[in-house]
Protein backbone atom coordinates (compact mmCIF):
# COMPACT_ATOMS: atom_id res chain seq x y z
CA UNK A 1 0.00 0.00 0.00
CA UNK A 2 1.30 3.43 -1.00
CA UNK A 3 0.21 6.96 -0.18
CA UNK A 4 -0.69 9.14 -3.14
CA UNK A 5 -1.14 12.91 -3.34
CA UNK A 6 -3.15 13.86 -6.43
CA UNK A 7 -3.86 17.43 -7.52
CA UNK A 8 -6.91 18.40 -9.54
CA UNK A 9 -8.66 15.29 -8.23
CA UNK A 10 -12.27 16.43 -8.49
CA UNK A 11 -12.75 15.64 -12.18
CA UNK A 12 -11.20 14.25 -15.35
CA UNK A 13 -7.96 12.32 -15.04
CA UNK A 14 -7.52 13.34 -11.42
CA UNK A 15 -10.86 11.85 -10.41
CA UNK A 16 -10.22 8.59 -12.27
CA UNK A 17 -6.68 8.25 -10.90
CA UNK A 18 -8.04 8.79 -7.39
CA UNK A 19 -10.71 6.17 -7.95
CA UNK A 20 -8.24 3.61 -9.34
CA UNK A 21 -5.69 4.18 -6.58
CA UNK A 22 -8.38 3.57 -3.97
CA UNK A 23 -9.60 0.44 -5.78
CA UNK A 24 -6.05 -0.89 -5.72
CA UNK A 25 -5.89 -0.40 -1.96
CA UNK A 26 -3.80 2.74 -1.72
CA UNK A 27 -4.25 5.76 0.54
CA UNK A 28 -5.00 8.99 -1.28
CA UNK A 29 -4.74 12.64 -0.36
CA UNK A 30 -6.97 14.06 -3.08
CA UNK A 31 -6.77 17.80 -3.59
CA UNK A 32 -9.04 20.19 -5.44
CA UNK A 33 -10.05 23.82 -5.28
CA UNK A 34 -13.55 22.66 -4.34
CA UNK A 35 -13.64 19.40 -2.42
CA UNK A 36 -17.44 19.06 -2.60
CA UNK A 37 -17.14 17.06 -5.82
CA UNK A 38 -14.71 14.69 -4.10
CA UNK A 39 -17.11 14.08 -1.22
CA UNK A 40 -19.90 13.42 -3.72
CA UNK A 41 -17.79 11.01 -5.79
CA UNK A 42 -16.36 9.08 -2.82
CA UNK A 43 -18.89 9.10 0.03
CA UNK A 44 -17.96 5.73 1.56
CA UNK A 45 -14.22 5.13 1.29
CA UNK A 46 -13.45 5.68 4.96
CA UNK A 47 -9.98 6.51 6.19
CA UNK A 48 -8.23 5.70 2.90
CA UNK A 49 -9.21 9.06 1.40
CA UNK A 50 -8.29 12.52 2.65
CA UNK A 51 -9.92 15.39 0.76
CA UNK A 52 -7.84 18.56 0.94
CA UNK A 53 -8.67 21.98 -0.52
CA UNK A 54 -5.87 23.21 -2.77
CA UNK A 55 -5.48 25.91 -5.36
CA UNK A 56 -2.04 25.03 -6.73
CA UNK A 57 -1.30 28.67 -7.50
CA UNK A 58 -1.19 29.29 -3.73
CA UNK A 59 2.12 27.94 -2.41
CA UNK A 60 1.02 28.23 1.21
CA UNK A 61 -1.98 26.03 0.47
CA UNK A 62 0.32 23.51 -1.19
CA UNK A 63 2.46 23.22 1.93
CA UNK A 64 -0.66 22.98 4.10
CA UNK A 65 -2.05 20.18 1.91
CA UNK A 66 1.20 18.24 2.20
CA UNK A 67 1.28 18.68 5.97
CA UNK A 68 -2.29 17.37 6.17
CA UNK A 69 -1.36 14.32 4.09
CA UNK A 70 1.72 13.58 6.18
CA UNK A 71 -0.19 14.06 9.43
CA UNK A 72 -2.86 11.63 8.26
CA UNK A 73 -0.81 9.00 6.43
CA UNK A 74 2.76 9.45 7.64
CA UNK A 75 4.28 10.32 4.27
CA UNK A 76 3.79 10.60 0.52
CA UNK A 77 5.00 7.91 -1.87
CA UNK A 78 3.56 9.12 -5.18
CA UNK A 79 2.77 12.65 -6.31
CA UNK A 80 0.53 13.14 -9.34
CA UNK A 81 0.79 16.71 -10.62
CA UNK A 82 -2.48 16.69 -12.54
CA UNK A 83 -4.13 20.06 -11.87
CA UNK A 84 -4.17 22.13 -15.03
CA UNK A 85 -6.21 24.15 -17.45
CA UNK A 86 -6.18 24.90 -21.16
CA UNK A 87 -6.31 27.93 -23.41
CA UNK A 88 -7.30 27.80 -27.07
CA UNK A 89 -6.48 30.35 -29.74
CA UNK A 90 -3.71 31.41 -32.07
CA UNK A 91 -0.58 32.59 -30.28
CA UNK A 92 -1.19 36.19 -31.33
CA UNK A 93 -4.82 36.01 -30.21
CA UNK A 94 -4.11 34.97 -26.61
CA UNK A 95 -4.19 37.92 -24.23
CA UNK A 96 -1.45 38.53 -21.70
CA UNK A 97 -3.84 37.78 -18.85
CA UNK A 98 -4.97 34.48 -20.36
CA UNK A 99 -1.39 33.40 -21.05
CA UNK A 100 -0.23 34.24 -17.54
CA UNK A 101 -3.21 32.48 -16.00
CA UNK A 102 -2.54 29.18 -17.73
CA UNK A 103 1.19 29.39 -16.92
CA UNK A 104 0.35 30.14 -13.28
CA UNK A 105 -1.61 26.90 -12.98
CA UNK A 106 0.20 24.48 -15.27
CA UNK A 107 3.79 25.53 -14.62
CA UNK A 108 4.13 27.58 -11.45
CA UNK A 109 1.38 25.62 -9.72
CA UNK A 110 3.14 22.34 -10.42
CA UNK A 111 6.38 23.82 -9.12
CA UNK A 112 4.60 24.98 -5.95
CA UNK A 113 3.46 21.43 -5.27
CA UNK A 114 6.88 19.97 -6.04
CA UNK A 115 8.54 22.34 -3.57
CA UNK A 116 6.07 21.19 -0.93
CA UNK A 117 6.30 17.44 -1.59
CA UNK A 118 9.98 16.83 -2.32
CA UNK A 119 11.15 17.71 1.22
CA UNK A 120 8.97 14.79 2.36
CA UNK A 121 10.37 12.35 -0.23
CA UNK A 122 14.06 13.25 -0.14
CA UNK A 123 14.88 12.17 3.44
CA UNK A 124 13.24 8.79 2.76
CA UNK A 125 15.23 8.37 -0.48
CA UNK A 126 12.13 7.07 -2.23
CA UNK A 127 9.11 8.33 -4.10
CA UNK A 128 7.66 8.82 -7.55
CA UNK A 129 6.68 12.09 -9.20
CA UNK A 130 4.19 11.72 -12.06
CA UNK A 131 3.71 14.92 -14.03
CA UNK A 132 0.64 14.89 -16.27
CA UNK A 133 1.70 16.68 -19.43
CA UNK A 134 0.10 16.22 -22.86
CA UNK A 135 1.16 15.10 -26.30
CA UNK A 136 1.07 18.87 -26.79
CA UNK A 137 4.06 19.02 -24.46
CA UNK A 138 6.13 17.29 -27.15
CA UNK A 139 4.59 18.54 -30.38
CA UNK A 140 2.50 21.68 -30.68
CA UNK A 141 -0.39 22.31 -33.05
CA UNK A 142 -2.13 25.43 -34.28
CA UNK A 143 -4.50 26.91 -31.74
CA UNK A 144 -2.73 25.23 -28.85
CA UNK A 145 0.55 27.17 -28.88
CA UNK A 146 0.33 28.86 -25.47
CA UNK A 147 -1.10 25.75 -23.79
CA UNK A 148 1.64 23.65 -25.41
CA UNK A 149 4.23 26.12 -24.12
CA UNK A 150 3.13 25.37 -20.55
CA UNK A 151 3.49 21.64 -21.14
CA UNK A 152 6.84 22.07 -22.92
CA UNK A 153 7.94 23.92 -19.78
CA UNK A 154 6.72 21.08 -17.57
CA UNK A 155 8.58 18.56 -19.68
CA UNK A 156 11.74 20.64 -19.54
CA UNK A 157 11.85 20.88 -15.77
CA UNK A 158 10.77 17.23 -15.49
CA UNK A 159 13.74 16.05 -17.56
CA UNK A 160 16.11 17.98 -15.32
CA UNK A 161 14.23 16.85 -12.23
CA UNK A 162 14.66 13.21 -13.23
CA UNK A 163 18.45 13.68 -13.35
CA UNK A 164 18.46 15.52 -10.02
CA UNK A 165 16.24 13.05 -8.16
CA UNK A 166 17.45 9.72 -9.55
CA UNK A 167 20.54 9.68 -7.26
CA UNK A 168 18.14 10.20 -4.34
CA UNK A 169 16.01 7.18 -5.22
CA UNK A 170 13.05 9.22 -6.51
CA UNK A 171 11.53 8.50 -9.91
CA UNK A 172 10.03 11.00 -12.35
CA UNK A 173 7.57 10.10 -15.10
CA UNK A 174 6.02 12.44 -17.67
CA UNK A 175 2.65 11.28 -18.98
CA UNK A 176 1.63 12.55 -22.42
CA UNK A 177 -2.05 11.83 -23.08
CA UNK A 178 -3.60 12.39 -26.46
CA UNK A 179 -7.30 13.13 -26.84
CA UNK A 180 -9.28 11.59 -23.99
CA UNK A 181 -12.97 11.73 -23.19
CA UNK A 182 -12.73 14.01 -20.17
CA UNK A 183 -14.11 17.49 -19.53
CA UNK A 184 -10.90 19.18 -20.71
CA UNK A 185 -12.66 20.87 -23.64
CA UNK A 186 -15.50 22.12 -21.43
CA UNK A 187 -15.52 25.77 -20.41
CA UNK A 188 -14.76 24.70 -16.82
CA UNK A 189 -11.29 23.56 -17.90
CA UNK A 190 -10.61 25.36 -21.18
CA UNK A 191 -10.53 29.08 -21.87
CA UNK A 192 -11.24 29.82 -25.53
CA UNK A 193 -9.93 33.26 -26.42
CA UNK A 194 -12.70 35.58 -27.59
CA UNK A 195 -10.46 37.32 -30.11
CA UNK A 196 -10.57 35.45 -33.43
CA UNK A 197 -8.52 37.08 -36.19
CA UNK A 198 -9.68 36.26 -39.74
CA UNK A 199 -6.12 35.54 -40.91
CA UNK A 200 -6.03 32.48 -38.61
CA UNK A 201 -9.39 31.06 -39.69
CA UNK A 202 -7.80 28.17 -41.59
CA UNK A 203 -5.38 27.23 -38.81
CA UNK A 204 -6.31 28.10 -35.22
CA UNK A 205 -9.88 28.80 -36.29
CA UNK A 206 -10.21 25.31 -37.70
CA UNK A 207 -8.86 23.92 -34.44
CA UNK A 208 -11.51 25.83 -32.48
CA UNK A 209 -14.26 24.29 -34.62
CA UNK A 210 -12.84 20.77 -34.47
CA UNK A 211 -12.43 20.97 -30.69
CA UNK A 212 -16.04 22.03 -30.17
CA UNK A 213 -17.38 19.35 -32.52
CA UNK A 214 -15.24 16.57 -31.03
CA UNK A 215 -15.85 17.30 -27.37
CA UNK A 216 -16.83 14.17 -25.42
CA UNK A 217 -16.23 12.07 -28.54
CA UNK A 218 -12.47 11.71 -28.11
CA UNK A 219 -10.98 8.23 -28.66
CA UNK A 220 -9.18 7.88 -25.33
CA UNK A 221 -10.72 6.14 -22.31
CA UNK A 222 -9.76 7.96 -19.07
CA UNK A 223 -10.53 4.89 -16.95
CA UNK A 224 -7.96 2.85 -18.88
CA UNK A 225 -5.49 5.74 -18.64
CA UNK A 226 -5.95 5.94 -14.87
CA UNK A 227 -5.27 2.22 -14.52
CA UNK A 228 -2.01 2.62 -16.44
CA UNK A 229 -0.94 5.70 -14.46
CA UNK A 230 -1.53 3.99 -11.11
CA UNK A 231 0.44 1.01 -12.39
CA UNK A 232 3.32 3.26 -13.41
CA UNK A 233 3.37 4.73 -9.93
CA UNK A 234 4.24 1.28 -8.57
CA UNK A 235 6.74 0.32 -11.27
CA UNK A 236 10.44 0.74 -10.42
CA UNK A 237 11.20 0.54 -14.16
CA UNK A 238 8.70 3.24 -15.17
CA UNK A 239 9.98 5.37 -18.07
CA UNK A 240 10.75 9.06 -18.01
CA UNK A 241 8.16 9.69 -20.72
CA UNK A 242 5.13 7.68 -21.80
CA UNK A 243 2.43 8.46 -24.36
CA UNK A 244 -1.21 7.44 -23.88
CA UNK A 245 -3.42 6.88 -26.90
CA UNK A 246 -2.80 5.91 -30.50
CA UNK A 247 -3.10 9.55 -31.56
CA UNK A 248 -0.37 10.56 -29.11
CA UNK A 249 1.96 7.83 -30.37
CA UNK A 250 1.37 8.86 -33.99
CA UNK A 251 2.04 12.53 -33.28
CA UNK A 252 5.26 11.80 -31.39
CA UNK A 253 6.49 9.50 -34.14
CA UNK A 254 5.77 12.19 -36.75
CA UNK A 255 7.63 14.82 -34.70
CA UNK A 256 10.66 12.55 -34.28
CA UNK A 257 10.74 11.88 -38.03
CA UNK A 258 10.45 15.61 -38.78
CA UNK A 259 13.25 16.57 -36.38
CA UNK A 260 15.50 13.76 -37.64
CA UNK A 261 15.00 14.75 -41.28
CA UNK A 262 15.46 18.46 -40.63
CA UNK A 263 18.59 17.83 -38.56
CA UNK A 264 20.09 15.76 -41.37
CA UNK A 265 19.23 18.36 -44.02
CA UNK A 266 20.85 21.21 -42.09
CA UNK A 267 23.61 19.28 -40.35
CA UNK A 268 26.44 20.86 -42.34
CA UNK A 269 25.26 24.36 -41.51
CA UNK A 270 24.90 23.48 -37.83
CA UNK A 271 28.42 22.06 -37.59
CA UNK A 272 29.98 24.97 -39.51
CA UNK A 273 29.71 27.33 -36.53
CA UNK A 274 32.39 25.62 -34.41
CA UNK A 275 35.86 27.19 -34.16
CA UNK A 276 38.16 25.80 -36.83
CA UNK A 277 40.49 24.27 -34.26
CA UNK A 278 37.55 22.49 -32.64
CA UNK A 279 36.24 21.23 -35.98
CA UNK A 280 39.68 19.90 -36.92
Amino acid sequence: MSTWLITGASRGFGLEITREALVQGHQVAATARDTAALHAAFPDVGDALLSVPLDVTDERQAHAAVRAAVDRFGGIDVLVNNAGRGVLGAVEEISDGAARSVFDTNVFGSLNVLRAVLPVMRPRRSGHVINISSVGGFTAGSGWGVYAATKFAMEGFSEALQQELAPLGIQVTIVEPGRFRTDFLDASSLHTEETALPDYAASAGATREASAEGNHAQPGDPVKAARIIVGLGQDPAAPLRVQLGADAVARVEAKLDFVRDELAAWRGLSLSTDHDATAA
